[in-house]
């Protein structure tokens, strides 16, 4: 009795183009089918769904059919045939009914395919919602560590709780210039990249199916935010007489304001009034108005004399600063200044702002100065509060 020859075997001698169907199921019958542009349709696989084998002069491509509820016929590559797997077919089948489930549940897979389509998504969304600076923030972190890592091509269906586990880890290795990121640091890029992944997902970009990928990555522990190095007066005062050219008014106004470097760095003329001694800061908090010390107006006033209301407050010789060329600046500045390693912009940030606290602001007062939560300053400097109050517990006041 002869034995029954399975539906994936392609059949003996020239291939029938009548009964195609069988023959794109295996890795002999699809290498038989003439090329053509039309794909060879094999069986449906689901109602109204169809996977199709476009066979080029070498090789070919899988692609998917589906007809929806309003009768428009709906088409999907799923890419280039792998004829060294030998479920090639079956793996078609099963992409293809994953792409059907994203298409019923109304996920837009065509217009956010990656996970770089998707950062670039999130920043146009929070420009909207949150105003430039923010935006800003938000990309320059991920032109720094998803745009130009491999990650940034991964198709958000393919993302995996490994891959991005190995992309965060990879985040703490030296870069090109020798530098690495903090824990703390990581852990807000990691931060921001699920913010991105989220929206997807609520945008439809994603099915939620794929949300415990990236829910499964936990921050790194042991990464305290908290910044030791303080510098007093003395030390704060040799930095700036050994700083050179215009760094020395962008590191004096982190001192005298508290303000993040990069809320400097873009501040305009017109964001400060010398009438009212107010500045405006536009950070990644939102905008802000804070009340300026004199030393600090008479600052400004400098910067500002002579200059249109939408230039740059504090410029480089004329251009907009860069992060990495006010680091390097600063940095030099410490060293000749014979200050420990580490100094930087936002050392000096965290200067002004345990000098406030351990001045006597409170907590709430500093955090609005500064653009920040309550809950970070008092996270990370209520303990400042309580060695003050300690302090005055041995001074003989009356």
């Amino acid at each position: 009795m002869a034995s029954k020859r399975s539906t994936t075997d392609a059949p003996a001698g020239k291939p029938d183009l009548a009964d195609y169907r069988q023959w794109i199921q295996s890795k002999t019958g699809r290498a038989k089918l003439p090329p053509r542009n039309n794909p060879y349709w094999g069986p449906p696989v689901d109602r109204g769904l169809f996977v199709g084998y476009r066979s080029l002069t070498h090789g070919g491509n899988w692609i998917a059919r589906w007809r929806n509820d309003q009768g428009e016929q709906c088409f999907h590559a799923l890419g280039r045939v792998d004829d060294d797997d030998k479920d090639a077919y079956a793996n078609a089948q099963k992409a293809a009914r994953e792409w059907l489930k994203r298409m019923r549940a109304g996920i837009k897979s065509s217009e956010v395919a990656t996970v770089a389509d998707a950062c670039r998504e999130y920043v146009s969304h929070i420009r909207k919602e949150k105003g430039d600076a923010t935006a800003t923030d938000a990309e320059q972190r991920y032109n720094r560590t998803v745009y130009e890592h491999e990650i940034g091509k991964v198709a958000l269906t393919k993302l995996t709780t490994k891959r991005i586990q190995a992309w965060r880890d990879e985040l703490g290795e030296p870069n090109e210039r020798g530098k690495t990121l903090g824990r703390a640091s990581i852990n807000r890029t990691l931060t921001a990249l699920k913010a991105a992944l989220n929206l997807a997902v609520r945008d439809r970009h994603v099915s939620t199916e794929h949300e415990i990928e990236w829910r499964n990555v936990k921050p790194l522990d042991k990464a305290d935010n908290r910044r030791e190095l303080f510098l007093d007066l003395t030390q704060r005062r040799a930095l700036l007489a050994s700083a050179e050219g215009p760094v020395r008014a962008l590191m004096e106004t982190a001192m005298l304001t508290g303000a993040r470097p990069g809320e400097i760095a873009r501040a305009r003329c017109k964001q400060f009034d010398p009438r009212t001694g107010t500045m405006e800061f536009d950070g990644k908090t939102g905008k802000r108005k804070v009340f300026l010390t004199p030393a600090a107006v008479a600052l400004f006033k400098s910067a500002a004399k002579h200059k249109h209301p939408e230039a740059w407050l504090f410029d480089n010789y004329g251009t907009a600063w860069n992060k990495h060329v006010w680091n390097e600046q600063v940095q030099k500045a410490a060293e000749r200044a014979a200050l420990p390693p580490g100094v930087c912009m936002y050392v000096l940030r965290h200067s002004f702002i345990t000098e406030a606290v351990m001045g006597g602001l409170s907590t709430s007062e500093v955090a609005k100065m500064t653009g920040t939560s309550l809950a970070m300053i008092d996270a990370h400097y209520a303990h400042l509060v309580q060695a003050s109050a300690e302090r005055l517990a041995r001074i003989a006041l009356i």
